[in-house]
């Protein structure tokens, strides 16, 4: 008996007027309407989250060209493969002047070898490219082929959008209906991926046909979408963004922001000891000083983490991403830890001022080694006035400047102190 098609392959729409979402690029006047439309081919790349229409789009631009369209995967194929495009590209330009299309799915998995066995065949005219990709571009595709191609970013898909899907589907299957909450929670549970709502919802059509149901609802979509986890592709692009939001709302100041995307993360699946690490890096970069506190607290979070694990570890990083958010603000550390950095990068290997050096020999003395050092100790108030500490060339620079927020005033004041003193020990009265 032959299985029959996945909902999703079933729905997908043919044409322009049946496609959801992508309002940004699909209407009137947009470029790549325009160009499918006409049905005038160029390479391209769709770059979006998973669910979003990729796949379908790439069709429905090769039906409205007249074009034949290969699809290849990433994942399985190589430059045989490819090879093998070519042939078939050429011999169906020859015999029926009918252009082709190479659709790559996933061509981030594809390595630079691969990538470029594809150029001379674009410049040549032999296909026209469409990659599909979720990640980014930029990092996942070499700027040989991304010169080639113009790339458009697929947006995830709107509630709104889910909802016209969702109707659709049920409009060509009259067997069943849903409840509206079992509908809002189906499209909630989607995530923006069409593919994962009709997924989610042929499986609850099958479990009302077993149990002789002609409601699907709320109690079917639980039992379906159980253990669901949110789109988190770790690693991925929306990795990156979400550790980036989390890190600028903790800058921000934000304790709603930051707890929200700290648990977006966790109930993704991403490690939470990659994330304590990250809260303690945060804790160092925007606070510092300001309250040295947070790098503690950041710490013993990771330190519970890491012995007793989930849930409570990640209790802890949240009460550690609450107080970080909190918290004052410095990135004076950081920003003297990157200067220092460049100093070292353009001034080169400076030696170590001889009264800074340690003498433990005979012939170290002799060279001068730690003559003049002041111990600190054994001076008024443990500072040494006037003493030196940076190689000869750079004495003067001041790299660390304290922010006037938290901790950091009194060291600041303190600071400003210190080296009065030092200016008075240079020019005594």
């Amino acid at each position: 008996m032959q299985q029959l098609e996945p909902l999703a392959d079933r729905l997908r729409p043919q044409t322009l007027q049946g496609f959801v979402g992508q309002s940004h690029l699909l209407s009137t006047g947009k470029p790549l309407f325009e160009a499918i439309q006409s049905g005038l081919l160029h390479s391209l790349i769709l770059w979006g989250p998973p669910g979003v229409g990729k796949t379908t789009l790439a069709r429905i631009i090769a039906q409205q060209a007249g074009a034949q369209c290969v699809a290849i995967s990433a994942v399985l194929s190589g430059v045989k493969d490819i090879r093998k495009v070519v042939e078939a590209a050429e011999s169906n330009w020859s015999n029926n002047q009918q252009k082709t299309i190479l659709f790559v799915d996933e061509v981030h998995r594809f390595n630079k070898s691969q990538q470029d066995a594809f150029l001379p065949h674009v410049e040549a005219g032999t296909f026209t490219f469409i990659g599909a990709t979720t990640e980014n571009p930029s990092f996942a595709l070499n700027n040989a082929l991304l010169s080639r191609a113009r790339v458009y970013c697929l947006k995830p898909l709107q509630k709104s959008d889910l909802a016209t899907i969702l109707d659709n589907a049920l409009t060509k299957d009259d067997k069943v209906s849903i409840e509206p909450q079992a509908a809002q929670l189906l499209i909630n549970s989607a995530d923006s991926d069409a593919r994962r709502l009709l997924n989610y919802l042929e499986l609850s059509i099958k479990l009302c046909d077993v149990s002789n149901q002609t409601i699907i609802t709320s109690a079917v979509i639980e039992e379906v979408i159980r253990d669901g986890l949110r789109r988190f592709d770790n690693h991925g692009d929306d990795f990156y963004n979400q550790i980036s939001a989390l890190h600028k709302s903790v800058r921000g100041s934000d304790p709603d922001a930051s707890i929200y995307w700290l648990r977006r993360m966790l109930n993704g699946g991403c490690d939470p000891l990659y994330l304590a690490r990250r809260i303690l890096r945060i804790a160092s970069e925007d606070i510092g000083n300001a309250d040295p506190r947070a790098l503690e607290i950041a710490l013993n979070a990771w330190q519970v983490q890491k012995k007793l694990g989930s849930p409570e570890g990640e209790l802890a990083l949240a009460q550690a991403v609450v107080y970080l958010a909190c918290a004052a603000k410095s990135n004076a550390v950081y920003k003297a830890f990157n200067t220092v950095g460049a100093v070292i990068k353009n001034t080169g290997s400076l030696e170590v001022p001889l009264h800074l050096r340690n003498a433990p020999t005979k012939l170290m003395k002799e060279q001068g080694y730690s003559q003049g050092y002041r111990y600190a100790h054994d001076e008024a108030n443990g500072f040494s006035a006037g003493e030196m500490y940076l190689p000869e060339a750079l004495q003067g620079q001041q790299y660390y400047q304290p922010v006037e927020r938290g901790l950091e005033i009194k060291i600041s004041a303190k600071l400003q102190q210190l080296r009065q003193l030092n200016k008075e020990s240079k020019n005594p009265k």
